[in-house]
């Protein structure tokens, strides 16, 4: 990955899977690893049969159902509904046909497809991965670029194993400062998301860096590369440290003897060279940060727990009528405290936050108590293996305990496109990544939050301050 030229991490990684440049502005870029899911592929593969094409390389493609599928605690799951039963039937049949490996909807380690992959060794440093699902970003964590395409692409993506490709440009955002106690990198990104708006980091690939960044887990920098999509970035990157290096050596052990040692010396190139020049950037400073949560029906429609619902004058002229229309739809009062909304649900879920870090989080703050009258509160793993390694250190049984339902993995109540969808008017503390209108059904209301503040809201039926909680050691 030399080059005469400084580059950034997001030009190296372009530069190494570039097959040729087709013209000023495009590029086939070849890609590692395509993930699939159930409703973004179906009509790629019938574009691909009516070319009689077969797949280029199947090993290089994986399939996950996940957003369909229901999550009730059942020993055998079944999809009801018919359309949704059709979407996993179609592509069973599809991966079975080009031997495309398949966790389907009953796979013991079945899950979100962007959990399953780094748990199961299939994001390495390096890599371009590319998925039909825009949250694909989540990988740049390990110092690979990952980002969503269309069907169409899909399509093309089988049948070439490459990507017609325009490179974005370089962002980079350095965090500086320790996160305070009582938050996460959950509150980090929507602060961040906050500060520079939802488009703020559009055609962007974002590079996260500082000593904050540098301080997380690596499940901490899923959920910061998860949520860079919310601000508009094409994707998101943070260049490999001993941290992440560790985690990938523990998920892949087939990487031992000189191919390690060949693997670590290309891994310790992935970095942005000192006078390489990016066309944006931004410092935040961490040391002062609160909780976040979301007021409106946009992630940059936030403020820290001790803020206000905005008033609609207080907000710049182009921002107004949507601040109008999200105080309408979220029915709070303009000027009111955050703190101390009434809930009448919380999901502990999702691409963005429920790995394991996530649910041991939340289980510190529900140990030894209850959920809240009135309230409904589920949990519901990324992943077979997290609901597993929870259960094995007994988080399952203080939720359980505590009154939330432990469900089976999937995407479930992140997005209303299977069983776990709420009611109108139902206000839900959320760990999902998007809380647009009817985004978890129809004329519900979203907040986004931490694990942690998500489980404050459960025990308390508000939206509650996690600081002001004593935290018991689970």
């Amino acid at each position: 990955m030399s080059s005469p030229h400084p580059q950034t991490l997001y030009q190296k990684l372009v530069d190494s899977h570039t097959v040729r440049r087709l013209d000023a502005d495009n590029i086939l870029l070849f890609c590692d690893l395509h993930l699939m899911n159930e409703y973004t592929s179906p009509q790629a593969f019938a574009g691909l049969h009516d070319e009689k094409r077969r797949v280029a390389v199947p090993g290089q493609n994986v399939a996950v159902v996940s957003h369909i599928i229901p999550t009730h605690p059942t020993s055998i799951r079944v999809i009801q509904d018919a359309a949704s039963a059709l979407q996993a039937s179609n592509l069973a049949r599809n991966c079975s046909r080009h031997q495309i490996p398949l966790y389907d909807t009953n796979d013991a380690m079945q899950g979100i497809e962007h959990v399953v992959a780094p748990e199961h060794g299939m994001i390495r440093p390096g890599m371009v991965v590319i998925c039909g699902d825009s949250h694909t970003t989540t990988y740049g964590a390990l110092g690979a670029l990952g980002f969503g395409i269309g069907t169409s692409e899909v399509e093309h993506v089988l049948a070439t194993q490459t990507l017609v490709y325009r490179p974005a440009k370089d962002m980079r955002i350095r965090v500086n400062g320790v996160l305070p106690k009582g938050t996460t990198s959950k509150d980090l990104v929507l602060m961040m998301i906050g500060q520079i708006g939802a488009q703020g980091a559009r055609g962007y690939v974002v590079e996260f860096c500082g000593e904050t960044v540098s301080q997380l887990s690596v499940e901490a920098r899923f959920t910061l590369c998860n949520m860079a999509v919310e601000a508009g970035a094409r994707g998101a990157l943070i260049a490999p440290d001993a941290t992440s290096l560790q985690y990938v050596l523990e998920k892949c052990p087939d990487i031992v003897g000189a191919t390690r040692d060949a693997a670590l010396a290309a891994w310790n190139e992935l970095y942005s060279d000192a006078d390489a020049r990016f066309d944006q950037e931004h410092t935040f400073d961490a040391s002062n940060l609160e909780p976040y949560v979301t007021w409106g029906t946009s992630p940059d429609q936030v403020v820290p727990i001790s803020g206000t619902v905005p008033l609609p004058g207080s907000v710049s002229a182009e921002q107004r009528r949507s601040a109008e229309q999200a105080i309408q739809y979220t029915a709070l009062k303009p000027g009111a405290n955050i703190a101390g909304t009434p809930i009448d649900h919380v999901f502990i879920g999702s691409c963005t936050n429920a790995r394991i870090e996530d649910l041991r989080a939340a289980a510190e703050v529900v140990a030894g108590r209850h959920v809240a009258d009135g309230v409904r509160a589920m949990v519901v793993p990324g992943s077979g293996a997290v609901k597993k390694q929870a259960e094995v250190e007994g988080l399952d049984v203080i939720f359980k305990t505590a009154g939330f339902e432990w469900r089976k993995p999937g995407c479930s109540m992140c997005l209303a496109m299977n069983d776990d969808v709420l009611m109108d008017g139902i206000r839900c503390a959320s760990t999902t990544n998007r809380n647009f209108e009817g985004r978890q059904g129809r004329g519900a209301i979203t907040h986004l939050m931490s694990p942690a503040m998500a489980a404050a809201a459960a025990v308390t039926g508000a939206i509650t301050d996690v600081r002001t909680m004593e935290l018991n050691h689970v």
